[in-house]
């Protein structure tokens, strides 16, 4: 192997190794993670959600009816935001017989209010 071939390869190697070792110092992203971190804020971060996180949080727990008739909505809009909460984990449901009942899941908020607190800093 002609010196310029093995100076190359050397300085490929070396470049490489490197890379490697930057790669690694750095914190790995979990993708998977930061879509669902980002679906949980979006689903805080709307007007009617907030009022119906409010609302539920005065009476501590409710029916979708209480929710829709109170709050002027039709069924099917509260029971589409209803589902986003849930599904974000900002609402823990309780069935009794033909009644399901939201209520906060408020570890959760806590661990999201904390969440945002650090990212401010």
């Amino acid at each position: 192997m002609s010196d310029f071939l093995r100076e190359e390869n050397d300085a490929t190697t070396t470049s490489s190794l490197k890379t490697n070792h930057l790669k690694s110092a750095a914190p790995s992203l979990n993708h998977l993670n930061i879509k669902k971190a980002g679906l949980i804020l979006r689903a805080i971060n709307h007007k009617l959600r907030q009022e119906i996180v409010q609302f539920i949080d005065g009476k501590g727990q409710v029916t979708v009816t209480e929710i829709f008739v109170e709050m002027r909505m039709e069924q099917s809009v509260a029971s589409q935001h209803l589902a986003i909460l849930r599904r974000a984990g900002i609402v823990k449901t309780k069935r009794e017989g033909k009644f399901m009942y939201y209520s906060l899941h408020f570890e959760r908020l806590e661990l999201l209010n904390q969440m945002v607190t650090d990212l401010l800093k």
